[in-house]
């Protein structure tokens, strides 16, 4: 999940798993898997780096290297 902010300066957690596109059309538009559009302040660059964030923070969760006994 990363936190973004809306034009009108609110909080919005989105689920990063569910961005299908990021653009800049001027406003950063966030279209979602089920085709619904998020408007943030955010740059484009801004929010792939959340999102790059937001996966190295799950990393090491999901791929732990063997142990050995």
């Amino acid at each position: 999940m990363i936190t973004l902010t809306r034009l009108d300066e609110r909080e919005v957690v989105v689920n990063a798993d569910v961005i299908l596109t990021v653009e800049a059309l001027p406003d950063t538009i966030l279209t979602l898997v089920n085709g619904d559009k998020v408007t943030v302040r955010e740059s484009v660059r801004d929010v792939v780096d959340r999102v790059v964030a937001f996966r190295r923070r799950l990393r090491p969760a999901i791929v732990r290297p063997p142990t050995e006994d």
